[in-house]
């Protein structure tokens, strides 16, 4: 995931473009350039620094060097002709591949002020490569804060549902891989790597013979519509390895050029947005359709080979919608492809939207050999769903890949499923996740719905409650007549948009107005009314809520609002639970209208909605229920977010160095960086992103190395304590297994533990953890030096003291935790309480 260091250099580095190059577009672009610019000269010195030679700036373009560019005692000028200089002739460079100068063609400079780019090239300065997603990282956080999205609907893949699905399809060494909306090639280069640690022995060496290894890299092939996404493609891919990728700037869906394709394995998270007026493919599609995500996986199950299986990541529209295209395509996929449907918790693209979405997986061999389809239903992905998408323990993805794959398993092998594996259909066996359906049951009536709890026999769920379109039940945007009987002068709340929280149903309308000054063009509301933003990102980020408390009980605000007032039948707090449920945000963000940034949900199809509506009295019952959970999650917040260890010192204890503790020295990385010869091995390596505020024994993650990687990094064992130096300076750890670190970090080896405890030294650190990130230094992006951590100093009380002072703050962290435990518990019990209502719609 994206650390907090590359956000603020990409931040900054904005802040500094845009009062010269005011077009996000061209921020991104120049940005992009600068970076593949500086990664290109970061290779360079790799190769020196292991006795190779310079080979992208050399001879003639050794000049251009990026150590040329930002050396002191060039001037504002100089610096300016040089770098515009270097950028145009890039492409003509011989000592760069293909795909670079293809990256550098057209580029140029479209502003002259020295200063700002000497601040902008300060800025990248700080960026090193010092790991293979970096890039693809940066960028993605660059469409980010464009948007909740790229103009085609792109969402960032999370790295581990990437790899999880890679892992349940299994590509091979001998297989073709394409993803047809490749983004920055997450999916595959998660596929290359995949294959080189299954072809790995014991010891950590590969397997795969020279030429094995050669024709790996042919095997995989990515198209996508943005020339941006296939240029970080190009650059991720070379990084790993791939001399020559082969990402092609296509239009899947719109081009037939290479329709005649086909892959033994195709991957794919692609966009859920369709232009205004939809998508015009041409009629090779057996379903035609003008969405995009429908024709998306038409595209993908008629692009198989005979033998061939897929992943595809889709919006919940997919599942159930009604339309004579989404019923077909269902149709095709039950009767010729799909063996399993995945369900996603609506929060896996946090912080880039809440779209809900489902995994299909697809198999032209065992479909044909089955006639049921596998669900399961992941309640947790490891990350709470919130927007910061912390680390937590429920994590559903191990077991729902052990019991899928064990499904899949048997059915290769011709083998009947029983409850020995998932259950047999519409049984809920309690100790599994995943049931299986008759594809018989599937196509009753016509609808194909890929909903799986609509088949399990024994549910819980109720369907009692009929369904009504909101406009039936409510009043869309009261009429501003009912105000004619105030005066001018009476004072009004005002709410602009910024005061509507996310996923949070109280608001505090802080602004008051007379009415007379209230414009036509703001949005009437009253006490008791829910508004609903309408428009990208708001709507689905989530803003809603009830209004309270107005002024004289009268409320303007934003006219991206829309105001729905509930009638004798229905209670408002239930409109905004129904408002805010998956299904309905889903299908919202399907229907929107507009292009780019001012993206709405119409009215009609607000109006047109259906919610469940059971008897007033259930309401009653089900809305309490939600709000006792509610501040009990509230109470348990306040807990986590505002305690800290504290460590009360009493003067008489000595205050040593953290250096006259332990040995300290700076973590390392492999050169060159990328190179599976140390990359992608079984030796874990710590990540800046593996720590957590309060988390104290961490276990590396996301990375790893092979035996040769880990002699040239800096090898720590279980216990050792580690601190960040960059991205969140002063962060401590304690390593829960033996693990390589990076120069992100530094470690206290040999740790003295005749005088201190690595717990002691933990909690107090971390306890002084935002005065030390304090002292961080830096230009632009601040970092600690080994130097500073030394001179750290900690008091320290006797062994049996701080054994003492340990047991208490763990006894503390046992409650913190607790509280954290009931939020995911309240959290669970909210989707369940709301579930029992939607009924066949899940």
């Amino acid at each position: 995931m994206l650390d907090t260091a590359t956000k603020r250099r990409i931040d900054t580095a904005r802040d500094i473009l845009v009062g010269k190059v005011p077009d996000p577009k061209s921020q991104v672009e120049q940005i992009t350039i600068a970076l593949i610019y500086k990664f290109m000269d970061d290779i360079d010195a790799d190769s020196e620094e292991l006795g190779g030679q310079r080979t992208f700036f050399a001879g003639d373009f050794a000049r251009y060097g990026w150590p040329q560019l930002v050396r002191t005692g060039l001037g504002g000028h100089e610096t300016l002709n040089l770098y515009a200089e270097a950028i145009t002739r890039m492409p003509e460079n011989p000592g760069i591949p293909p795909l670079f100068r293809d990256i550098f063609n057209n580029a140029y400079l479209p502003y002259r002020d020295p200063e700002t780019l000497r601040a902008f090239l300060k800025v990248i300065d700080e960026f090193t490569y010092d790991h293979s997603e970096r890039l693809g990282d940066a960028f993605e956080y660059l469409l980010s804060v464009l948007g909740s999205q790229g103009d085609a609907g792109q969402f960032r893949t999370p790295r581990h549902i990437i790899d999880f699905i890679v892992a349940v399809i299994d590509p091979k060494k001998d297989e073709t891989v394409l993803d047809p909306a490749c983004g920055t090639a997450g999916f595959l280069i998660s596929s290359y790597k995949h294959i080189l640690k299954a072809n790995t022995d014991d010891e950590g060496n590969s397997a795969l013979t020279p030429d094995e290894k050669g024709k790996l890299a042919d095997n995989f092939e990515g198209y996508d519509i943005s020339p941006d996404m296939v240029r970080l493609s190009l650059v991720n891919l070379y990084l790993h390895g791939f001399v020559e990728p082969h990402i092609a700037e296509y239009d899947t869906l719109t081009s037939e050029e290479r329709w005649n394709k086909y892959a033994d394995v195709i991957l794919a998270n692609p966009p859920f947005m369709s232009p205004k007026g939809g998508i015009r493919p041409h009629r090779r599609f057996s379903v035609q359709s003008k969405r995009s995500e429908v024709l998306f996986v038409d595209y993908i199950a008629e692009h198989l080979t005979p033998t061939g299986r897929a992943g595809i990541i889709v919006p919940e529209g997919i599942i159930f919608q009604s339309q004579n295209a989404h019923k077909q395509l269902r149709k095709m996929l039950v009767e010729n492809y799909l063996v399993a449907v995945i369900s996603l918790p609506a929060g896996v693209f946090q912080p880039y939207s809440g779209v809900k979405t489902s995994i299909l997986l697809l198999d032209k061999v065992l479909a044909q050999k089955t006639d049921r389809v596998a669900f399961f239903k992941v309640e947790n992905d490891g990350f709470d769903l919130g927007a910061q998408r912390r680390e937590i323990a429920e994590n559903d993805l191990p077991r729902v890949r052990e019991e899928l794959g064990e499904y899949l398993g048997r059915l290769r092998e011709g083998e009947s499923v029983s409850s020995d594996g998932v259950a047999e259909p519409g049984v809920d066996y309690t100790a599994m996740l995943g049931l299986i359906a008759e594809k018989e049951k599937i196509a009753a009536g016509g609808e194909y719905n890929l909903s799986g709890e609509r088949y399990r026999e024994n549910t819980r769920i109720s369907t009692a409650s009929p369904f009504f379109p909101i406009g039936d039940i409510c009043t869309v945007n009261p009429r501003k007549s009912e105000l004619s009987e105030f005066l001018a002068d009476t004072e009004v709340s005002f709410v602009p948009m910024a005061d509507l929280n996310e996923n949070q149903i109280s608001f505090v309308a802080k602004e008051h107005r007379v009415l007379g000054e209230v414009g036509a063009s703001y949005t009437y509301f009253a006490d008791g009314d829910v508004l609903l933003a309408k428009v990208t990102p708001c709507f689905e980020n989530g803003k809603a809520g009830i209004a309270k408390n107005l002024k004289n009980g009268i409320g303007f605000g934003s006219s991206e609002f829309y105001v729905l007032r509930s009638s004798e039948r229905v209670l408002p707090e239930w409109i905004y639970f129904c408002v805010t449920h998956p299904l309905f945000r889903q299908s919202g963000i399907s229907n929107m209208t507009g292009t780019g940034g001012l993206q709405r949900v119409p009215r009609k199809f607000i109006e047109e909605y259906e919610v469940p509506l059971p008897p007033m009295e259930v309401q009653r019952e089900i809305v309490a229920e939600i709000e006792g959970y509610q501040r009990v999650i509230d109470g348990a917040r306040a807990v986590i977010d505002n305690y800290r260890p504290q460590i009360v010192v009493d003067p008489e204890w000595p205050m040593v160095k953290v250096g006259s503790l332990a040995e300290i020295f700076r973590g390392s990385s492999p050169r060159p960086k990328g190179d599976p010869n140390y990359y992608g091995g079984p030796i874990p390596r710590l990540m800046v992103a593996d720590i957590t505020r309060d988390g104290m024994y961490t276990t590396p993650q996301i990375d790893s190395l092979t035996h040769e990687g880990s002699k040239k990094s800096r090898p720590m064992k279980k216990g050792d304590v580690i601190i960040t130096v960059s991205g969140n300076p002063g962060l401590p750890t304690i390593l829960a297994k033996d693990a390589c670190i990076h120069d992100g970090f530094v470690g206290l080896r040999d740790l003295k533990s005749d005088i201190v405890l690595p717990e002691y030294l933990y909690f107090d650190l971390l306890s002084r953890h935002e005065i030390h990130g304090s002292q961080s230094v830096g230009a632009v992006f601040k970092n600690l030096t080994t130097h500073q951590i030394r001179d750290f100093e900690i008091p320290l009380p006797p062994l049996e003291i701080q054994q003492a002072l340990v047991a208490e703050t763990e006894a503390e962290q046992s409650l913190v935790a607790a509280n954290r435990e009931l939020v995911e518990r309240m959290e669970g019990k909210i989707r369940a309480a709301i579930g029992r209502v939607w009924g066949e719609k899940l």
